[in-house]
């Protein structure tokens, strides 16, 4: 499990952060779920997730703005 981020205002869950994290080093969902020990599913549903809290339209995008604003 990762650590929360420094921010106070920071809306990710761990498991968000941790998906985001592992999406940032270019893997796939599948992939993701794997090295998380994840359903695939829930892996998209952290990642929906996580995409509308920082307003971004691709996992990709998510994955690039969180720490942009300290949120991993």
């Amino acid at each position: 499990m990762s650590a929360r981020a420094v921010t106070e205002d920071n809306p990710l869950t761990d498991r968000e952060a941790d998906v985001l994290r592992v999406t940032g080093e270019g893997y796939s969902v599948t992939d993701i779920a794997a090295r998380l020990h994840l359903a695939p599913g829930t892996v998209r549903n952290y990642l929906s997730n996580a995409m509308r809290k920082t307003q971004t339209r691709t996992r990709h995008e998510a994955a690039r703005y969180a720490p942009e604003h300290d949120w991993l």
